[in-house]
């Protein structure tokens, strides 16, 4: 697309008048009388000064006097008609020389207007303001020239033939370069909070980029009022402040967006945004409102197109579609004749196309039942809702294996089939079902579980500790007697410890020796085998260990030990043997008491005679004679002997002291003590 080019070059707004004359007084009465005028105007004194001046900047409109020192006004003037950016600018000449040749000559050179000299101001200012007046009209006429232009190319563009795509691409680009911003971009909007960037300028290759229109309020704000929004400064706008946070700190600065409107609805925006303070106009927001609905006209007429030409594409390709999928479907047909699985195809609105022999028998319908039926008829009804799932999941890729699903024959049995998916005709839009009877199998297995479960609950239930294990020692069950026993959860060791933990240094390595050995009933078995295991605190666990190892076709696979707990026990056997050796102790004092009882009883009748003869003999002797004395040693003697056999019969417990060497003797003193109940020096019983 050409660049648009005009004659007129556009004055720059607020630009001043420039004022040239070597006259001072002339020059700051011409500048008086425009300031008065509000008008601007800058003032030279000379032909230098004013083309300096003029290679910076760009007058409104130039008031020059003809004779001056060189460069004089004719210089000034050829040099402003000889440069592109001012050639367009009005430039009234003032003169003092009297005769007709000057004005021809002036006008010639280039003048727009000619004053002689003295000046009048009311009449130069009027002057002046007409030229302005006129230079406003041209280039309001250059404005709407080019805006036709700029409208007329992109209609066309709109219009042509060519891939609508990159059209989109050439309106955004082109109206970037009018409207001297950074990017300009079309946004569509459907429903909903996402909004779809059609086309950019400054990426050629970007098509439907999805945005969140939650981080763009600006384009909401517009979708709903339906009115151009024009933001100048991004900074400081309050619309923009809930996502200000969001947005770069190089972002842009001004914002314009213009509603595409269709039927008075909007249907996106074009979306203008440049990085430096713009001030958008009445002017280009009209030409924008223009192109705005030139597009929305072009993007419903590409939607109405391409709807023609995708029903026309369906009705065509239809029939070559379904003789394609035939021819193709027979290809495979041999293979599924022969086949022992059950094969159905199912086109994506679930109907059969094709079902083989294997399917038939399974489903006890004809072939006539299931051409053209639906697969979610025959499926029970508890199953329904997950074979629909199925098959919204195959737009999406997902072909599932090994689903198992009830399925309603005709006689009204219900079967159960496992069912695979395979997307191997999908280019056919068709899907391939393989399926078999797994009704007996899966009844087989619910049994199998069942016992397995039952099996758990009895080892789980056990009071001995079971622990099984793989040939490396990797521990494969640990019930939970077992970790009740060794203080471990079941967790910290199937599949993360070696059974090799649970024994002492080189204990595990000495079972399987002995396992092994054939010593206990037989290789592979190990009976009553005592032992003492690790527990998780490092304490010793004495235990009675039976252990067999498991086989697999005459190979071992794995060992089962069966550990119990002999703490209880050894402490019972404690307990028994002291309550034993109390007893015996109990019944050796019980029978010295008795045999002491009777000892006593026995004594003391002769010994209560040798005391009372022995007393007679002392009354009846003289105490001066020696008779006498040895009857009182008879009574003396007798009474220790009393005091013995009274400490006799009072023995309650059997105790000794030493007497000559190792031997020992029955302590009297002790065996007869009575301990005093509230904790007295212990006495002897009177």
């Amino acid at each position: 697309m050409a660049p648009i080019g005009g004659i007129l070059r556009i004055v720059p707004k607020g630009a001043p008048v420039l004022v040239v004359d070597d006259d001072g007084i002339t020059r700051r009465l011409l500048c008086e009388a425009l300031a008065a005028a509000d008008i601007e105007s800058v003032g030279v004194g000379s032909g230098g000064e004013a083309l300096q001046w003029l290679s910076r900047q760009v007058p409104a409109l130039v008031l020059i006097d003809l004779v001056m020192p060189d460069p004089d006004g004719y210089v000034i003037l050829r040099a402003i008609r000889a440069r592109p950016a001012l050639r367009d600018t009005p430039v009234l000449v003032m003169t003092s020389l009297e005769g007709d040749d000057e004005p021809t000559r002036a006008f010639g050179s280039g003048a727009d207007d000619f004053i002689r000299k003295p000046l009048h101001a009311p009449e130069v200012i009027a002057r002046i303001r007409a030229h302005l007046r006129i230079r406003e009209y041209m280039e309001a006429l250059e404005r709407r020239e080019r805006d036709a232009q700029v409208v007329l190319e992109l209609t066309q563009a709109l219009s042509s033939s060519l891939d609508f795509r990159d059209i989109l691409f050439t309106v955004v680009r082109r109206i970037a370069e009018v409207a001297k911003v950074d990017r300009c971009s079309i946004v569509l909007v459907r429903e909903g909070d996402v909004g779809y960037v059609v086309a950019a300028s400054d990426d050629e290759h970007l098509r439907d980029l999805p945005i969140d229109l939650k981080q763009y309020p600006e384009i909401r704000e517009v979708m709903s009022s339906g009115e151009p929004l024009v933001i100048r400064d991004t900074r400081t706008h309050p619309l923009l402040e809930v996502v200000r946070k969001g947005l770069p700190p190089a972002g842009f600065s001004s914002l314009a967006l213009m509603p595409i409107l269709f039927e008075d609805k909007p249907m996106g925006v074009l979306f203008l945004r440049a990085r430096h303070v713009l001030a958008f106009g009445d002017h280009e927001l009209s030409l924008f409102r223009t192109i705005a609905n030139a597009t929305a006209i072009a993007l419903r007429n590409a939607r109405i197109l391409q709807s023609l030409r995708d029903q026309t594409q369906q009705i065509t390709f239809a029939r070559f579609e379904a003789e394609r999928r035939l021819k193709t479907l027979q290809r495979y047909a041999d293979f599924f004749e022969s086949a022992a699985d059950g094969i159905v195809v199912i086109d994506s609105e679930g109907k059969l196309l094709f079902a083989n022999p294997s399917a038939r028998d399974i489903t006890g319908h004809s072939e006539g039942d299931l051409i053209g039926a639906t697969l979610g008829h025959l499926i029970v009804d508890e199953d329904r809702e997950r074979a629909h799932k199925i098959r919204l999941g195959f737009a999406q890729g997902i072909y599932p294996q090994g689903v198992d699903i009830k399925l309603r024959k005709k006689d009204g049995g219900v079967v159960l089939l496992s069912v695979n998916t395979s997307s191997v005709l999908r280019e056919e839009n068709a899907i391939l079902f393989t399926f078999r009877d797994v009704t007996q199998e899966r009844a087989t297995e619910a049994e199998l579980k069942q016992t397995k479960d039952f099996l758990e609950r009895v080892i789980d239930s056990s009071v001995d500790a079971i622990v099984a294990a793989d040939m490396r020692g990797g521990v494969l069950l640990f019930n939970r007697a077992a970790q009740r026993c060794y203080g471990y959860l079941a967790d910290e060791v199937v599949g993360k410890m070696n059974v090799a933990e649970l024994y002492p240094p080189g204990v595990a390595r000495e079972v399987m020796r002995l396992i092994k050995s054939g010593m206990f009933g037989g290789s592979g078995k190990l009976e009553d085998y005592r032992c003492e295991m690790m527990g998780k605190a490092g304490e010793r666990i004495p235990v009675s260990l039976s252990a067999a190892l498991l086989y697999d076709k005459d190979k071992p696979v794995a060992s089962v030990g069966l550990f119990t707990d002999l703490r209880e026990r050894l402490q019972m056997q404690e307990r028994l043997a002291a309550a034993q050796q109390e007893l015996r102790a109990r019944e050796k004092q019980a029978l010295i008491a008795e045999l002491a009882g009777a000892a006593a009883h026995e004594l003391n009748q002769p010994l209560t005679s040798v005391m009372g003869y022995a007393e007679l003999l002392k009354r009846r002797l003289d105490r001066d004679t020696p008779a006498h004395s040895a009857a009182h040693v008879i009574v003396n003697e007798a009474e220790r002997m009393a005091e013995i056999v009274r400490k006799i019969g009072k023995i309650t417990k059997y105790e000794t002291k030493s007497y000559v060497g190792t031997a020992k003797i029955l302590d009297l003193d002790k065996a007869s003590e009575e301990t005093v109940p509230t904790g007295g020096n212990p006495t002897r019983r009177s």
